[in-house]
């Protein structure tokens, strides 16, 4: 009877007082939630005088309004961030990615907020925080930090943002913390394409290759990404029908070989094949098919997939060998999506061979104008002047062209 008792008399979210304390001070305090047993949460603000305590109180209650905080209120930001992790972000992120949110977390974020409590923690102190990192967030053998980057410390912003906008949706929090901070700009990189010599270059290197050259040309057709490439099982090619199926992708993380999806569910996908690169295939599983069950295996180990960084090894060899821009792997991707795109493929075409939702991404962020295809462009401009003109007008001509149509 007790307990029901307290329970008709549990004061609402969002109730409160104002008070004038011992001290001297004026207190004004308010209900944000309840505990188990069903007794009151408080949050409190305080002022010299009561004319100074008001706008504050109204502020805590803005704050808090539709908020219920509970008993896990009190955890602290790096159990929510274990928690987090396990319950959210495992069952839905590759293992690949997985491995990056526990390394910035575990690396640059528990050392310095962890043991802070979820409720206490402020925009300034995570602005702080990432002053700190770009200062000295990488600490060298001497005992010395070294500034980390400005693309990392915005990427532990991406996370810890993320984690604790699941923290405001669970309630456990009124609002993000830091969304009010300012994370550093990124100045990225131009993006490298091969032109079509440097292209052309490339081919020779590896034509003479049996190991490296299907690969890299299925890679240039294509445009995959390098864990897809890796990933791809004789099951996935249809000689028949002349089809390459992309359904898996193999990454290395912690040192092992992990393969799982592909980047995003429109990752997998059905590529149609060029008649090139069938006849590559097709040959490649009437001599090798029998070896291995993937397209490129490892040759060591032939119930393994290829190693995507001995692949990125071998790539980076092949460029020094022929003098070519040092480009990752993935500007490969770039590369046959720019110039397919400067071909004619439709955007929306080139968007499902590569595995992208949108048109408009894959435009955006993979194609690339390079001299080539300003050249292209200014011959196909030359070419239908030419043809409403009849002829191209030499700069006089058209000087005499215009004096008599005066």
């Amino acid at each position: 009877m007790k307990g029901n008792n307290y329970m008709a008399k549990r004061r609402p979210s969002g109730d409160g007082l104002v008070r004038k304390r011992t001290d001297g001070r004026w207190e004004g305090r308010i209900v944000v939630g309840h505990k188990e047993d069903g007794k009151p949460i408080y949050r409190s603000v305080f002022a010299e005088k009561q004319s100074d305590l008001m706008p504050k109180l109204h502020e805590l209650k803005d704050q808090y309004a539709g908020i219920e905080l509970t008993e896990d209120s009190s955890i602290t930001l790096g159990e929510w961030l274990g928690r987090w992790l396990e319950e959210y972000k495992k069952p839905t992120l590759r293992p690949s990615t997985y491995a990056g949110y526990s390394k910035d977390i575990a690396n640059h974020i528990l050392p310095y907020l962890g043991a802070k409590k979820l409720t206490q923690l402020k925009t300034a102190d995570i602005q702080k925080h990432y002053n700190r990192l770009l200062e000295s967030g990488r600490i060298q053998d001497n005992g010395k930090g070294k500034g980390l980057s400005n693309a990392t410390v915005r990427g532990i912003h991406m996370v810890l943002r993320e984690a604790l906008d699941s923290a405001v949706r669970e309630g456990l929090i009124p609002k993000n913390p830091a969304d009010g901070t300012s994370p550093p700009k990124i100045y990225r990189n131009e993006k490298q394409v091969l032109t079509k010599d440097q292209l052309e270059t490339f081919m020779k290197l590896i034509e003479g290759d049996e190991e490296w050259y299907d690969f890299f040309y299925t890679e240039i057709i294509t445009g995959m990404r390098q864990g897809e490439i890796c990933g791809l099982r004789w099951e996935d090619f249809d000689g028949e029908k002349r089809t390459l199926r992309v359904a898996r992708s193999v990454d290395f993380v912690n040192k092992e070989l992990v393969i799982g999806e592909t980047k995003t569910e429109d990752g997998k996908r059905t590529i149609y094949l060029p008649d090139s690169l069938w006849h590559i295939l097709a040959e490649r599983q009437r001599q090798k098919g029998a070896f291995s069950d993937w397209i490129f295996p490892n040759l060591l180990q032939p119930e393994l997939p290829l190693n995507p960084s001995r692949a990125y090894r071998q790539l980076k060899k092949l460029l020094e060998i022929g003098g070519l821009p040092g480009i990752r792997f993935h500007d490969l991707r770039h590369t046959f999506t720019s110039h397919a795109a400067n071909s004619g493929i439709a955007p929306k075409t080139l968007s499902e061979i590569v595995g992208h939702t949108k048109a408009s991404f894959t435009l955006d962020h993979y194609a690339h104008v390079t001299s080539d295809m300003q050249k292209n462009a200014a011959n196909i401009v030359n070419n239908y002047i030419t043809d409403i003109l009849g002829k191209e007008l030499k700069p006089w001509q058209s000087e005499e062209k215009r004096a008599k149509d005066r």
